[in-house]
């Protein structure tokens, strides 16, 4: 695979990621602090005219492209087109740096961030919460190295189709990489639990555990197959 395409799918990854939480085991999964955002690393295009605008020497930070509703981000005023530069006073680079510190911080806990809008630099204070079970099921998929389609926008008659577990995304030498999961595949089974839906995935998923392998049954060009995926840290 070229640089550029894994960049490309690194970048639609970020796109994809609905909350902010650790990679690997450092912190359990139950206790991801989440901020309600999705996120995306700048283009090199969009630094350089970042750092222009702004009088910086070089352009950094990780972009808000949609806060949602109701979140710990909407309630501290974060907004769509926001610039994150910084959490408390330590510079945020990329997407997963912000992903670590926000997972470190836990659930209620009261963080600054530093933002960058048209008008200047704001600084908001964000008290986080605890990630929802939906959230933290896509999230574990993410560490380990998948995203889940989202439904189509489709009639009455293929909505049952539309919300079909199916594999959107898989990232270039992670474990599901590694273990052979393809784009198109659908997911029949999370270990041993059967998943009919993506909601259904979402919640077997959030049981999983990072320190262990991940079993999965897949359905692929009308045949059965089951993959393990191993544990994110390594185990």
């Amino acid at each position: 695979m070229s640089w550029r395409r894994s960049r490309l799918l690194s970048r639609v990854l970020a796109g994809l990621l609905l909350s902010l939480a650790v990679t690997g085991s450092a912190v359990d999964a139950a206790q991801w602090a989440w901020l309600g955002v999705r996120i995306r690393d700048l283009s090199e295009q969009e630094g350089d005219e970042i750092s222009k605008r702004h009088g910086l020497r070089e352009g950094f930070g990780v972009l808000v492209i949609e806060v949602m509703e109701g979140t710990p981000a909407e309630k501290a005023g974060l907004k769509t087109g926001d610039l994150v530069v910084a959490f408390e006073e330590r510079p945020v680079t990329e997407t997963r740096l912000l992903q670590r510190l926000i997972a470190s911080a836990g659930p209620g806990r009261d963080v600054r961030l530093t933002v960058l809008r048209a008008e200047g630099r704001r600084r908001l204070d964000v008290r986080l919460a605890s990630m929802p079970r939906a959230v933290l099921g896509e999230r574990i998929g993410v560490e380990f190295g998948f995203v889940v389609r989202e439904p189509e926008s489709a009639g009455p008659s293929a909505l049952s189709v539309a919300t079909v577990p199916t594999v959107g995304v898989v990232v270039p030498r992670s474990p599901a990489d590694r273990a052979g999961l393809e784009v198109g595949d659908v997911i029949l089974q999370v270990g041993e639990r059967v998943v009919l839906t993506r909601e259904e995935m979402r919640e077997a998923l959030a049981d999983a555990s990072l320190e262990a392998p991940l079993r999965l049954t897949l359905g692929r060009g009308g045949n059965r197959l089951s993959v393990t995926l191993r544990a994110p840290g390594g185990g």
